[in-house]
């Protein structure tokens, strides 16, 4: 039985890692404040798909992960799972662009008990925020690679503040391995999605959308829609992780992408014709829209053996039939 943390663990991510490694038989412990706008859910309350409170190696500590780490300090971890950020969509950080410094904040916390505690390994979730943003304009897009970023030569500029902070957390970890040895890997998700993902997200945002104006002759996206991302949906992205968890030590970042692009007008067309109707797709004035272009690389993906299985348009059926089970 390994011992596990999770700081951040009752959000979207979180709660799909707690879940594996508790059907394990591990002795997991989640620590989060359940903070505003997070997508946090108090597991007192059940969490959407599965109740962690019916395990009896789950334990959660309802508490800033900042104030955690000052009072505790266990030396056994085998591993963390240090998801602890402050997110929300792109509405949310756009108009509180000063919350990097609570990110910042987080994450230098971490690495600093890290230092202290001494975990077996660190798996630190990052983000595709991190990239260029110079690399995904209409002009010039490509597919992102890991070594886009260089934390050694040069980083170009990340997206948004929550880029940075990314980025922060990247150069703490790969801090720890050289000067104190602490091992981890540096995941960068692209839009990954699934059926209990908070509705401030594109995805549930969409297909809710499409729920509530079925048959309607017009729907909207933000944006123009002709922006594209590359859409994960989140089991894949789990299996990703777990296959790869202890094969990366040094604090390298790995992407957890399809290597596929697809814009939100295509994408609500999608939503729309799986529940029966073919409206007209536009965009709207005066909402995020963000980088033109964003899809990852998967050729180090490949050397890991990793494959996606979830479908773009089989990902949109499970968050639509989610969607209409909990209307």
């Amino acid at each position: 039985m390994k011992k596990i943390l999770v700081t951040g663990g009752a959000g979207f991510v979180g709660r799909r890692f707690v879940k594996y490694f508790l059907d394990k038989g591990d002795q997991v412990i989640v620590v989060d404040n359940i903070a505003k706008y997070t997508g946090g859910i108090d597991p007192n309350n059940g969490w959407p798909l599965y109740n962690p409170k019916n395990y009896k190696n789950f334990k959660f500590i309802l508490q800033d992960c900042r104030e955690w780490f000052k009072d505790n300090k266990d030396t056994d971890f085998d591993y963390v799972l240090h998801l602890a950020a402050m997110v929300g969509g792109r509405k949310i950080i756009e108009n509180n662009p000063m919350i990097v410094a609570d990110d910042l904040s987080i994450d230098c916390s971490y690495w600093q008990w890290a230092v202290e505690c001494k975990p077996k390994k660190t798996l630190c979730f990052s983000s595709s925020a991190c990239y260029p943003i110079a690399l995904q304009t209409k002009k010039n897009y490509r597919l992102l690679k890991e070594n886009d970023v260089n934390l050694e030569k040069s980083i170009g500029f990340p997206d948004l503040t929550y880029g940075w902070a990314k980025l922060s957390c990247e150069y703490l970890a790969k801090i720890a391995f050289a000067k104190y040895n602490l091992k981890s890997v540096c995941y960068r998700p692209f839009s990954g999605y699934g059926e209990d993902q908070d509705l401030s997200y594109p995805v549930p945002g969409i297909c809710k959308r499409v729920i509530n104006n079925k048959d309607a002759k017009k729907i909207t996206v933000w944006g123009s829609g002709y922006q594209m991302r590359d859409f994960v949906f989140i089991e894949d992205c789990v299996r990703a992780v777990i296959k790869t968890m202890d094969k990366i030590n040094d604090g390298s970042a790995l992407n957890l992408s399809s290597g596929k692009y697809k814009n939100f007008r295509n994408f609500a067309q999608l939503a729309a014709k799986i529940i029966g109707f073919k409206p007209k797709i536009e965009g709207t004035r005066n909402t995020p829209e963000g980088v033109f272009a964003r899809a990852g690389d998967i050729s180090k993906q490949k050397k890991f053996g990793i494959t996606h299985k979830v479908e773009l348009e089989s990902g949109i059926k499970k968050c639509l039939n989610y969607l209409l089970s909990v209307n």
